[in-house]
């Protein structure tokens, strides 16, 4: 398979009608179809295998979506899940330094900056709300600004602290026991 249709098979798995309805609501089941369909493709792009999709707005997009989103489906609770999140930081900032995002269409960047949203650097959070609040993406703007909040009053997501193997701190364990508290 060239390399361009496996950029579309990417793009055309995630952006489906049924995959649409689960982005946010994941099962086991999802989860397991993702690893045994893409874990492989994940390997290659965590490697510098795949750099060369960097060339085009698509093959950013891809990529994001390969080393920020699939992970986190593939190896749900597992540290794993974060081992290529800064590599798709880097190319979500590659893509609008090219003027890449710019290219996507409004109903499709938002994975392309979702990156920026997990990324645990105040910096990637400031270039997330404002790269959201540009394209005017009215439904991502209140959770990039919701993730940008939690790095400024802990400078990590407490959420993830158990996965990592990271110590709670006491202002951390009681926002994990509130109801405000980001659970995914």
């Amino acid at each position: 398979m060239n390399i361009d249709n496996r950029i579309s098979e990417v793009l055309s798995f995630w952006y489906g009608d049924e995959m649409k309805k689960q982005w946010f609501s994941s099962t086991p089941e999802l989860d397991a179809d993702i690893k045994q369909q893409f874990e492989s493709l994940w390997e290659e792009a965590a490697n510098h295998k795949l750099d060369s999709w960097k060339q085009t707005a698509e093959g950013c997009l891809a990529l994001c979506i390969v080393l920020d989103q699939f992970p986190l489906n593939m190896f749900r609770g597992e540290a794993k899940a974060f081992d290529t999140e800064q590599q798709a930081v880097a190319i979500t900032k590659h893509a609008i330094e090219k003027g890449f995002d710019n290219d996507i269409d409004d109903s499709t960047v938002s994975f392309l900056y979702m990156p920026l949203m997990h990324s645990e650097n105040l910096n990637d959070q400031d270039l997330s709300v404002k790269s959201f609040k540009r394209r005017k993406l009215d439904g991502n703007i209140r959770f990039a600004e919701h993730h940008r909040g939690l790095i400024v009053e802990f400078g990590r997501f407490p959420h993830r602290n158990e996965t990592l193997g990271r110590v709670n701190t006491a202002e951390e364990v009681e926002y994990l026991q509130s109801e405000r508290a980001f659970k995914g």
